[in-house]
């Protein structure tokens, strides 16, 4: 399998060690990811709010690691409503397994959060650009039929 490019949302303040483990997890061989940006510590200006939606365009998919505090953070809600805009696949990581994790602003009720093992987050990552195939040729198909 060739590296499938992510962008890792994250809780900079609490679950920095998450993503750590995450982009260790990515250096395997056997992975089939790599992580290309994540979250980053940033003042909100226009210039650092375009590099963050380019780095999320460019990713193959969004990786939101979900943490106890993941609800209470701005950014990690940002970021989701950049992967929603440009229609990127995403997926959310249930990051402790020890405590209950929140899902960020803006994730949708029915979407659930995905256990943190290696089988599991390399199937998720091919089933969620496996549905966005899906649903880009999809929306192809109702775009070429219809009527003006």
């Amino acid at each position: 399998m060739s590296d499938i490019h992510v962008f890792v949302s994250f809780d900079i303040e609490h679950d920095g060690d998450l993503y750590e483990l995450l982009l260790a997890h990515s250096r395997s061989p056997s992975s089939g990811f790599a992580v290309s940006a994540g979250s980053e510590r940033s003042k909100s200006t226009i210039a650092g709010s375009e590099r963050l939606r380019r780095s999320i365009r460019e990713a193959d998919q969004v990786i939101v690691i979900c943490g106890e505090h993941t609800e209470g953070s701005a950014r990690v809600g940002a970021e989701l409503r950049i992967a929603q805009e440009e229609h990127k696949p995403y997926f959310l990581l249930w990051g402790r397994r020890e405590m209950m994790c929140t899902k960020p602003i803006g994730a949708k009720r029915s979407e659930g959060m995905y256990s943190w093992t290696r089988q599991v987050l390399q199937d998720q990552i091919m089933l969620t650009l496996r549905k966005a195939a899906s649903d880009q040729a999809a929306q192809t198909v109702r775009n070429t039929t219809r009527k003006p």
